[in-house]
Formats: C-alpha cells, sequence, structure tokens
C-alpha cells in the first residue's frame, strides 16, 4: 500500500532533493526497504552494512516513534506518513523556589516591568529569574540569540563555555558577535555584549573546551544547561554529564534550513541518547561549515531553547520534556514528535553501563588529539606548498575538487576537475588509476572521506589536499575568497 516518506534537509540529495517520497510498504521495514531501493545512495545512511536500521536514525510513524509501537514491523495503513529523523539532539514545580534572599533594585524593577505585570511571571518569577544559574555551552550560532535574551530577561548568572576566535564568517548568524570584534577571543566578545545589554547579569566564562576532565567542575554549580555545540563529541559528553548531576540539558541543533530542539531531563524523561543512542560515523553528517546553515535559523533554535530555559526556572506551561520539536524554515513548519524514555539506554536506564564520563572522541570514531599530530606526517597527504611547488615545477597531477558547483562558483584553484563528492561513483571511468589523483574540497574533510570510498574501489594513487582550498587561500595565494 502507498505510504509517504517525508526525508529531512540533510538526506535530500540523495533522494534528488526530494523531501515527500511515496512507496508501497505493509509495515515500517518494508517502507523503509523500498526506500532504499529506489535511492541506493540513501541506503548506506540509512542502513548498516547488516542492512539494520542505524541506530542514530529515528523513523516516526505519524508523531509516534516507531520504537514505541512495533519497531519496523509496525503495520502501516494507506496514506501514513512516516518521518526519518537522523542527528544533526506537562508542567513542573519551578526549578528555582527559595528566593527569600533575592531582592530586585529600583532600577532591576524598570528595567523589568513588562515582566512584573505579567500574574505568570510577577515579583516572585522575576526573582527566581535573577537567583538562576544557567550554562551555556558555545557562544556561536545557537549560544548567541539564547544568551542575549536570557541576559535581558534578567537570568542572574550566566555561564559561557567558549574558547574559539572570532572570525568574519561567524558574523552571518553569531549576532552576539560584531565586525569590530573580528580576531577576539569569541568569549570576551560575548561578556562584552552581555554586559552592555545588562550590567546586573553575572557572567562567568570559561575559555576552555569542555571536556571529560572539566565538565562535571563546570557545570555542577549550575541549574540549567543549553546545549550550543556543534559536534557530537561534545554533545554526548554534555548530555552524559547532565544526566550524572540530574541537570536539564536544554537541546538545539541546525542544518542548512532545519532544526530540532528538546529538553533532556533524565529525572523526569528521556536524554539524548534515548534519542541517539549513538552517533553517526565521523563525515557523514556534515557540519555547518561544510554544508552551510541560513543565518536566522540559530535565531529560531536559539530562541526556542531560551524560552524553555525561563519556562523551567519559573516553573510554568508545558517544557519540551519527551517532546522533539522539528523546525523547516523552508516551508515555516513546526512538527513536534513524542519521545520515550529507553529502558536500555546506557546512562538513564534502569540498568546504566556509563557511570563516569568516557573519551568521547573515541566513542565518535574520531582519532585523539595525538593522534592528528601524528597525521601530519601523513603518506596521504599533501600540503599547498607541496602542490605549488609542483605546478611551479611544470608539473599537472590530477586534481579533483569535489566540493559541491555552488561552492565551485564562490573559489577555485587552477588545474583543478569539478566532481561534487555525491557524483563520484558515477564518474570513476573519468579518475585515472594510472596516474596520481589529488583529491580536495574546502577543509580536506569530505575529500577525505572520498579517497577512502576511492580505496574500496581499488584506487592506490590517491593523495588528499590538507587544509583543502582554505588552506590555499591562506597560504599560496590570498586572491582566492575563503568562505
Amino acid at each position: 500500500m502507498p505510504v509517504t516518506i517525508l526525508v529531512p534537509n540533510a538526506l535530500q540529495k540523495y533522494t534528488g532533493n526530494s523531501e515527500a517520497i511515496t512507496v508501497e510498504g505493509g509495515n515500517v521495514g518494508e517502507a523503509l526497504k523500498s526506500l532504499a531501493i529506489s535511492y541506493p545512495e540513501l541506503k548506506k545512511h540509512i542502513f548498516n552494512e547488516q542492512n539494520e536500521l542505524r541506530q542514530f536514525v529515528n523513523v516516526y510513524v505519524g508523531n509516534d516513534d516507531m520504537r514505541s509501537l512495533q519497531g519496523e514491523e509496525t503495520p502501516l495503513n494507506s496514506g501514513d506518513e512516516l518521518t526519518i529523523v537522523p542527528s544533526i539532539a506537562g508542567g513542573l514545580d519551578a526549578l528555582i523556589e527559595d528566593v527569600s534572599d533575592t531582592n530586585l533594585n529600583k532600577d532591576e524593577l524598570l528595567r523589568y516591568s513588562r515582566h512584573l505585570i505579567m500574574p505568570e511571571v510577577a515579583l516572585d518569577g522575576q526573582k527566581r529569574l535573577k537567583a538562576a544559574k544557567v550554562l551555556c555551552i558555545g557562544a556561536g550560532g545557537l549560544g548567541s540569540p539564547l544568551a542575549l535574551y536570557l541576559a535581558a530577561a534578567g537570568v542572574g548568572t550566566l555561564g559561557i563555555v567558549e574558547f574559539d576566535v572570532v572570525d568574519y564568517t561567524n558574523l552571518q548568524r553569531q549576532i552576539i558577535h560584531g565586525t569590530e570584534d573580528v580576531g577576539r577571543p569569541k568569549l570576551q566578545s560575548a561578556m562584552d555584549t552581555l554586559m552592555s545589554i545588562n550590567p546586573f547579569v553575572n557572567v562567568i566564562g570559561y575559555e576552555e573546551p569542555i571536556t571529560s576532565e572539566n565538565a562535571m567542575r563546570i557545570i555542577e554549580p549550575y541549574d540549567i544547561v543549553i546545549d550550543g555545540t556543534d559536534n557530537f563529541p561534545t554533545r554526548y559528553l554534555v548530555n552524559d554529564a547532565c544526566v550524572l548531576l540530574g541537570k536539564p540539558n536544554v537541546y538545539g541543533s541546525i542544518f542548512r534550513f532545519e532544526g530540532q530542539a528538546s529538553v533532556f531531563w533524565a529525572e523526569k524523561g528521556p536524554c539524548y541518547r534515548c534519542l541517539y543512542p549513538e552517533p553517526p560515523p565521523p563525515g557523514m553528517v556534515p557540519s555547518c561549515a561544510e554544508g552551510g546553515v541560513l543565518g536566522i535559523l540559530p535565531g529560531t533554535i536559539g530562541l526556542i531553547q531560551a524560552t524553555e530555559a525561563v519556562k523551567l526556572i519559573l516553573g510554568i506551561g508545558e517544557p519540551l520534556i519527551g517532546r522533539l520539536v522539528l523546525y523547516n524554515a523552508l516551508k515555516m513548519q513546526f512538527r513536534e514528535l513524542k519521545l520515550r524514555k529507553d529502558p536500555d539506554c546506557p546512562i538513564c536506564g534502569p540498568n546504566p553501563t556509563i557511570t563516569e564520563l568516557i573519551d568521547y572522541q573515541e566513542f565518535c570514531g574520531l582519532p585523539k588529539q595525538s593522534e592528528e599530530v601524528v597525521s601530519d606526517n601523513n603518506p596521504l597527504e599533501i600540503t599547498v606548498v607541496e602542490l605549488k611547488q609542483r605546478f611551479d615545477n611544470g608539473e599537472r597531477p590530477i586534481v579533483i575538487d569535489v566540493r559541491e558547483t555552488y561552492e565551485y562558483d564562490i573559489a577555485s584553484m587552477p588545474f583543478t576537475k569539478l566532481i561534487p563528492m555525491n557524483e563520484v561513483h558515477a564518474h570513476l571511468d573519468e579518475i585515472p588509476r594510472d596516474q596520481e589523483v589529488i583529491l580536495h574540497c574546502r577543509s580536506g574533510k569530505r575529500s577525505q572521506t572520498v579517497l577512502e570510498y576511492l580505496q574500496t574501489q581499488g584506487y592506490t594513487n590517491l593523495k588528499n589536499l590538507k587544509g583543502g582550498i582554505t588552506a590555499w587561500s591562506n597560504e599560496i595565494d590570498p586572491s582566492v575568497p575563503t568562505y
């Protein structure tokens, strides 16, 4: 019988940019297999080598997680709608209860007057906001809007974890930073902006990456943690630390035109691992730096996160515990899916196997820092300086650019041939096996993925351009635009 499968933006490039696909299937498993047959390039992203559904891919029948139904055996009716949700992470009592020692001065009463005249907030609620301590992991795309609005709302203590530096590519969406901040530490830029918005807020900075060694120390003093991270190791680390410490974790993630938001609080509902038991393999899910993001999108998702934090502090409304909000900016559409607590969750289930923080780089299949240093002498890599010397010597090695056409239009290198990453499999006859082939992309990540794929096809004459076209611009030809 015909059913419709909704494919998220991150996977639509494998379906010819089709979002809604009609397939035949009597149950969920049959429908997914029909989809994989119709779109072979999509198959490896939803099924593993054993033809089992990958654990970082969730499928919903209507608004219900198939895992809470009959899994892949869940029967379908004609016209049913399935949603693929890959990882790209009732009212409560007030989180802050004792505000007997919290007072507002005359200036604060005036500043927060529009809150004070709302019966749901009033003076007691504003005191709760002032007494609250909220930790923001990151001062980037998501961290910018949520920190700005939490400061304006009067959250008394804001912790900011950030160790990056502001660059021009941040300014399209990271509104907490300005042009004059380019080159400055993001933490200092963010703290200055927050203090200019509300000098009554106590802003505490942590100019260090959050790791298994320091996460418990950093998170423990705070009432709420807001996840504004952009990588899987940190996302799982933050989740696990929050579970171990009993803290609510306000989650958000963004990619291109789509976003997700939820509240993970193991004491009252599921955690992030209940939704995504394991991360996708390295390189399978592109970052915003590789895939792009609509500059306005972080504002929408970040403000949802800020709203959820304020609701938790005040104890009003229905927080997103046990619910996942999906946002599609192109359609201006919000969807809500139910989440369930996984009884087999390794950290928040009744029989946890994770009782302390682990090595999250290893868990996500990424090299450790020591291994990354060794890669400086990787025989399968070539630097831009070495490539330039070969060009200057009159050599013309085969250089293949695996970026997208629209990226090639922004910037390109000399003597290169464009074969976008997702089209490589169809152009193997254009890639010689008897000559050296150098692959490049924006930063070297996608080209490394293509190199590994070509190795499985029997190629042995491959090198990856370290740092990609960005390194070429920075070290060889500054006239080549960076993006």
